[in-house]
């Protein structure tokens, strides 16, 4: 009774050596890309020819180790432990390279445009506090000329008290500075010393106001010229030349109350380019770990990516190369006959005929040297099974590598055209 041979897998539709050779030059250019997203991800911390090299190691190491994993069958695990800590290393300064490059486009505007906010809105509060003090400095002028016209015309008005504090505080001025030349200056209507000093501080409120306006114009034009994509640098230039020359002292005199004034921002918050490259690296990690967003999920992900397909396609195209075990166990019978391969696989196939149960066999007996080993190791595969029948042992053949021997003859090279017809066994 035959020994039934185990069920084989589905075999694998044949792959052309082009398409093979395709997907091996996208497995280089994908290397290419990681090798120059690592590089410029170590030039930004180490010396140009040291980051070529480095990257160039790691690269070749990379694409090597995910082809010896493809082909080999042993120390596998080892394999796979060395591409991980490489591809971990080559994963770290891609990404900080796309991260790099991601954020000299997109970081700069974000940061201006969030300084652009905070600074409309701190020239928006200063022009608050100086409208308000130039409304309420109006106010003083005209309460100072009407007061400057009373002592002229009735005297004794540095002796009145008043409700707003600023104007309390000049009576108190006045009276205390007439005070100072006794009866040489009698209080009374005319043009007197009170008259003088009234009109001088009614003089000095114009100023102020004018010093007020000023600066209310410059804030209202700095608010109109500013925009969202300028330079931090100028922004921030442009605000410190206008904010530091608001009369502030002015501003809580006239408003005779606590001001808060606006704060400045630090230049520091808004660095829109790093100085160096080792910035950009610590920026880059101390970001991903503390408050990653959008830009830096991409950039890990894109270098993750790249090393995971350049893996993927160097494993699947390198056995294509290197040929699949089957392929070099036929190689090598064909050597042990010193015979072409396709002569070989050609010999094979005549001697192979079909079994009581329809499957393919060959009858030991007639197997040649070479032959005889492709045999055997087919059958420590499990895909051929020896059997015997009627005192004789066959070897049966899974469909698969019956079906692989079989297209092998497709294209006949020159060694199988050249060769001399030979009969079949049996």
């Amino acid at each position: 009774m035959p020994i039934p041979l185990r069920a084989s897998e589905a075999g694998h539709a044949a792959v052309s050596r082009p398409l093979v050779a395709c997907l091996f030059v996208s497995s280089v250019l994908l290397s290419v890309v990681s090798w120059y997203t690592t590089q410029q991800g170590m030039a930004l911390y180490l010396s140009p020819w040291v980051s070529f090299l480095a990257s160039l190691g790691i690269q070749s190491a990379l694409v090597l180790v995910a082809w010896l994993v493809g082909v080999t069958e042993s120390r596998r695990g080892l394999l796979v432990a060395v591409y991980a800590v490489t591809a971990v290393v080559s994963i770290a300064f891609s990404y900080v390279s796309l991260h790099t490059w991601f954020a000299s486009r997109e970081r700069p505007a974000t940061i201006e445009r969030a300084l652009y906010d905070q600074l409309h809105a701190a020239a928006g509060r200063s022009q608050e506090l100086v409208t308000a003090a130039v409304a309420e400095g109006q106010r003083h002028v005209l309460a100072l000329e009407e007061m400057t016209a009373a002592e002229k015309a009735h005297g004794y008005i540095s002796r009145a008290t008043d409700q707003d504090p600023y104007l309390a505080r000049i009576r108190q001025a006045v009276a205390a500075e007439a005070a100072s030349y006794g009866a040489f200056y009698p209080e009374g209507q005319g043009a007197g010393l009170r008259y003088t000093a009234f009109d001088r501080h009614a003089s000095l409120a114009r100023q102020t106001v004018a010093r007020l306006q000023e600066s209310q114009k410059a804030l209202a034009d700095f608010r109109a010229n500013l925009k969202p994509l300028d330079p931090t640098d100028q922004q921030l230039r442009a605000f410190r030349q206008v904010f530091d020359t608001v009369p502030w002292n002015d501003v809580r005199e006239q408003l005779h109350a606590p001001v808060e004034i606006p704060s400045v921002p630090a230049y520091s918050a808004f660095v829109d380019r790093a100085a160096t490259g080792q910035e950009d690296l610590i920026i880059a990690f101390t970001e991903l770990f503390s408050a990653p967003t959008g830009r830096h999920v991409v950039a890990l992900a894109l270098a993750v990516f790249i090393d995971v397909v350049v893996f993927l396609l160097a494993y699947a195209s390198g056995p294509y190369f290197f040929g699949a075990p089957e392929e070099r166990w036929l190689r090598a019978g064909a050597a042990l006959d010193a015979a072409d391969e396709q002569v070989f696989a050609r010999d094979l196939l005549r001697k192979v005929g079909p079994g009581p149960q329809g499957l393919a066999r060959v009858e030991a007996d007639a197997l040649s040297a070479g032959e005889r080993q492709l045999l055997l190791l087919l059958a420590s595969k499990g895909l051929a099974a020896p059997v015997d029948e009627d005192g004789r042992r066959y070897f049966l053949l899974d469909a698969s590598a019956h079906r692989a021997l079989a297209e092998s003859l497709a294209e006949r090279r020159l060694p199988l055209r050249a060769s001399p017809a030979q009969p079949s066994a049996g």
